[in-house]
C-alpha cells in the first residue's frame, strides 16, 4: 500500500531522465527501477549460464548481464540469449571484436568500459554494430579502470576523473548519432562512488545505472550497497541497480528489491516487518520470521506482513499492514486483518494460518489488479 498521497515526506522525486530499451525493458524516464545481476558461471557453459539466468529471472531480476571475455563466449551468448526469459547484457572487456560479436548474438545491451576497450575508431565499430543489431550501450565508468591520461591528469581516481570519462565518451556516442546508452561510474568506495553520481547526475540526462563496485561478501556487501545505492536513490538518482556482491546472484536480486522496497520505489514479494525479538516475546520471533521468509518466497504480489512477539508495537505495527500477528499471552496471539483484529490464534498454529492468509490477500489483490486491468482496456 502507498501512503505517499497523504504523507509527503515519504515522497522521492527521480530525477528527470531519458528512456531507453534494453530489449523490451525500458529504462529511465517514468519506468520503474529495474534490478539487475550478472552470472558467474563460465559463459562457454552455456546451461550452467543458462540455468543461473533464469533463477535470476524467477527472483525477480529485470536484466541479466553475462561477460564476453573470448570467442568461445561469443559463440555461448547466441544460445543464452535464445533461452533467456529477461534481456541479456555483454560485459565486454579489452577486445572491442566481442562487442561486435555480442551484438550479432541478439545481446540486448552491450557494457563497454571507456578505459580499456581502445580506441576511438574501435568504440566506433562496437557502435556501428549496436546500431545494426537494434541493441543499446552502457558505458561503464570504473574507478579502477580510469584512461592513463585522466590518471595523469588528476593523479589517482577521483569523482571528476571519473566524470570526465563517462563524458568523454558520451560525446563519442553522441557525436556519431548514437542515443541509446545509459552511464555508470562505479567504485568500491562509497564516498567516491556517491560523488561521481551525483555529479554525473547534474552533467547528463542520459539514464543512470547504479552500483557500488566490489562491494565484498553477502553481509559486507549488503551494508555498503545499502548505504551508497540507498542515499543515490533518496535523492532521486538512479535508474536500473546492480548489487555487486561475492555471492550468488540471487541474492544481488533478492538484495537489489529490499533497498528499493525500504524506500517505497518498488515492491515485489511480501515485506515482512519483524520486531528483533526480546524477552517480551510470546513465540520465537526470529524462528517464525525464517520459516515465514521460506514459505511465502513464492509470493510475487506485493504486500505487507507484521510479525511481532508483543502487543507494545505490534497493534500499531499491525495498522498498517496487510496481514498481522501480534504475540500475546498464554500461547496465543491476535490476527490482524487489512490494520483490523481479526480473531486469535494459537502460536503452535500460527505459521499454517499465516501462510494461508498471506496466500489468500495475495490472490485477492491479484484479482483486483487483473479486473482493474480489463477494465482500463
Amino acid at each position: 500500500m502507498s501512503l505517499n498521497h497523504i504523507r509527503p515526506w515519504r515522497n522521492i522525486y527521480r530525477r528527470t531522465s531519458r528512456q531507453i530499451m534494453v530489449g523490451n525493458v525500458p529504462v529511465g524516464g517514468d519506468a520503474p527501477i529495474t534490478v539487475q545481476t550478472m552470472t558467474n558461471t563460465l559463459t562457454t557453459d552455456a546451461a550452467a549460464t543458462i540455468a543461473q539466468v533464469q533463477a535470476a529471472a524467477e527472483a525477480g531480476a529485470d536484466i541479466v548481464r553475462v561477460s564476453v571475455p573470448d570467442e568461445g563466449s561469443s559463440k555461448a551468448l547466441k544460445e543464452i540469449v535464445a533461452e533467456s526469459p529477461v534481456p541479456i547484457v555483454a560485459d565486454i572487456h579489452f577486445h572491442y571484436k566481442r562487442g561486435i560479436e555480442a551484438a550479432e548474438a541478439g545481446a540486448a545491451c552491450l557494457r563497454i568500459n571507456p578505459g580499456n576497450i581502445g580506441s576511438e575508431d574501435r568504440v566506433k565499430e562496437v557502435i556501428k554494430a549496436a546500431r545494426d543489431h537494434n541493441c543499446s550501450i552502457r558505458i561503464g565508468v570504473n574507478a579502477g579502470s580510469l584512461e592513463k591520461h585522466l590518471l595523469e591528469k588528476y593523479g589517482e581516481p577521483t569523482p571528476d576523473a571519473m566524470v570526465e570519462s563517462g563524458l568523454d565518451h558520451i560525446k563519442i556516442l553522441q557525436d556519431n548519432d548514437f542515443h541509446e546508452f545509459k552511464i555508470s561510474c562505479k567504485a568500491s568506495d562509497v564516498f567516491m562512488a556517491a560523488a561521481a553520481y551525483q555529479k554525473l547526475a547534474e552533467a547528463t540526462d542520459a539514464p543512470i545505472h547504479l552500483g557500488i563496485t566490489e562491494a565484498g561478501g553477502l553481509t559486507t556487501g549488503t551494508i555498503k550497497s545499502a548505504i551508497g545505492l540507498g542515499n543515490l536513490l533518496w535523492m532521486g538518482i538512479g535508474d536500473t541497480i546492480r548489487v555487486s556482491l561475492s555471492a550468488d546472484p540471487v541474492e544481488e536480486v533478492k538484495v537489489g528489491y529490499e533497498i528499493l522496497k525500504s524506500l517505497g520505489l518498488r515492491h515485489r514479494g511480501v515485506n515482512i516487518i519483524s520486531c528483533p525479538s526480546c524477552a517480551r516475546q510470546g513465540f520465537d520471533v526470529i524462528k517464525t520470521v525464517e520459516v515465514l521468509e521460506e514459505r511465502l518466497a513464492h509470493i510475487k504480489t506485493p504486500m505487507s506482513l507484521s510479525i511481532i512477539g508483543c502487543v507494545v508495537n505490534g497493534p500499531g505495527e499491525a495498522l498498517m499492514t496487510d496481514v498481522g500477528f501480534t504475540g500475546g499471552g498464554a500461547g496465543h496471539g491476535m490476527v490482524y486483518l487489512a490494520g483490523k483484529q481479526s480473531h486469535r490464534m494459537d502460536n503452535d498454529q500460527m505459521v499454517d494460518h499465516i501462510v494461508e492468509e498471506v496466500e489468500k490477500k495475495a490472490a485477492e489483490l491479484d484479482a483486483a489488479s487483473a479486473a482493474g486491468a480489463q477494465a482500463a482496456e
